[in-house]
């Protein structure tokens, strides 16, 4: 009963944004790729909101019901008859009457089983310009396609929706994502750090403050080559150089549409993470918190962690939980992040079954046992944390959704009551689970 009921309500909705479309007719901006989607699409929101109305995907909407909701304008309705109701009678508001709607919609595409973008995406929605942003080599859901190639091909695939005078926009230092540009006859323009990228990035560099006696990092710098110029940029909330890219996107998005360079790049100053994303956050007895809790991948995991060994901090403590939808490649990718933050962290703790495979690979490649620690839930490994965390330290927490580490950053962060606007996963739905 309950698919059925699903079904139903995709089909209504779907049908309502498809009308949406056709009457408004905004301008759309596709984003898609295994790392990145979420930042990406927030940073050219950042930018692009300044020069024009705009509407973005919230909290990853990105699935096949959560795409016609951000052309509605709607919340996610949950299990609640009334609020899809309420949702549906706002669809057709938008249909039946003239109402004010933006100029330009941001849509994250995602993809979770074969089909989700060519059968659910590409026979209906035209998008203005479609950006790629990565395609690790052992991407989650993994599991649902048999191979990369397959996820590969189904996010590709969002180039089909492209208009005749559309505009292709990719990561040029993922060679998989800018060989898409071969299947596709539309305008392409690149960005990255790569000599040919036509938004170049050069010169990457964090940026150091001192406070109260302590060395801290607070953002990053780099130099943005394009047309043969160079142009200083800043990201003062921003740690993690994997960004830089997100930045690069938007900054191209927002030329590619006409939008003054200089000014574009003065609004991207005020990007931030949004939460459980490399978020930093005060921390109980003076330490600081990289909350990374959103989600997990091989590839994010490995980016925070570069993030953890960059930073300054007295200690640095590693939390990191399962990384789920890996199917056969689970163990592996879980023991190649064991080698990796072994010669990280002066603490390593893991969380969940799948996570064991790091402790194990950590201590195989000489890390001190004494400071491994292994729980299977969030909630005990909080409880142990809150008992240790020192001043100075650096505490990276990561791990997926299904673990909930969030609620590791909850026990161990300095101002609790900031949790509902610092935290991901805060809605009365995620805390019932």
């Amino acid at each position: 009963m309950k698919n059925i009921f699903k079904k139903i309500i995709v089909g209504i909705v779907t049908w309502q944004a498809k009308i949406v479309i056709k009457k408004y007719k905004p301008k759309i901006i596709a984003v898609t790729g295994s790392v990145g989607k979420t930042s990406t699409k927030d940073a050219i929101f950042t930018v692009l909101s300044k020069f024009k109305t705009v509407r973005k995907s919230e909290k990853s909407f990105n699935s096949e019901i959560g795409l016609p909701l951000t052309i509605l304008g709607c919340p996610n309705g949950w299990s609640s008859p009334i609020a899809w109701l309420e949702n549906i009678i706002h669809g057709f508001i938008l249909i039946l009457f003239k109402k004010s709607y933006p100029e330009y919609l941001v849509l994250e595409i995602g993809v979770g089983k074969p089909g989700d973008i060519k059968k659910n995406v590409v026979p209906w929605l035209t998008s203005d310009i479609v950006v790629i942003t990565r395609f690790p080599d052992k991407p989650v859901h993994v599991e649902f396609f048999g191979s990369v190639d397959k996820i590969i091909e189904e996010k590709s695939a969002l180039v089909q929706t492209l208009k005749k005078d559309g505009i292709l926009i990719l990561n040029h230092d993922d060679e998989k994502v800018y060989a898409v540009h071969n299947k596709s006859n539309r305008k392409t323009v690149s960005y990255g750090t790569n000599n040919n990228a036509t938004y170049r990035a050069t010169y990457l560099s964090y940026l150091n403050i001192n406070k109260n006696g302590e060395d801290l990092t607070q953002g990053l710098s780099f130099k943005l080559e394009h047309d043969g110029h160079t142009f200083p940029v800043m990201l003062p909330n921003i740690v993690g150089m994997h960004y830089v890219g997100s930045a690069l996107a938007a900054l191209a998005c927002a030329l590619e549409l006409g939008c003054d360079l200089l000014s574009s790049i003065n609004y991207i100053s005020e990007y931030k993470t949004p939460p459980g994303r490399l978020s930093l956050i005060e921390g109980i007895n003076n330490s600081l918190i990289i909350d990374d809790t959103y989600n997990s991948s091989p590839v994010a995991a490995f980016a925070a962690v570069e993030v953890l060994k960059e930073m300054k901090g007295k200690r640095k403590i590693a939390v990191l939980g399962d990384m789920l939808e890996l199917g056969k490649y689970t163990e592996e990718e879980h023991r190649n992040l064991g080698e990796e933050v072994s010669s990280i962290a002066d603490i390593l703790v893991t969380v969940g079954s799948r996570a064991k495979f790091i402790a194990d690979s950590a201590i195989d490649n000489g890390f001190n046992v004494k400071n491994l620690y292994t729980f299977d839930s969030s909630r005990t490994a909080a409880k142990f944390l809150e008992g240790i965390v020192e001043k100075g330290d650096l505490v990276l927490v990561k791990g997926s959704q299904g673990v909930r580490l969030e609620r590791v950053v909850e026990v161990i962060m300095e101002s609790k009551e900031l949790k509902n606007k610092l935290l991901c996963r805060q809605e009365t739905e995620w805390k019932n689970r």
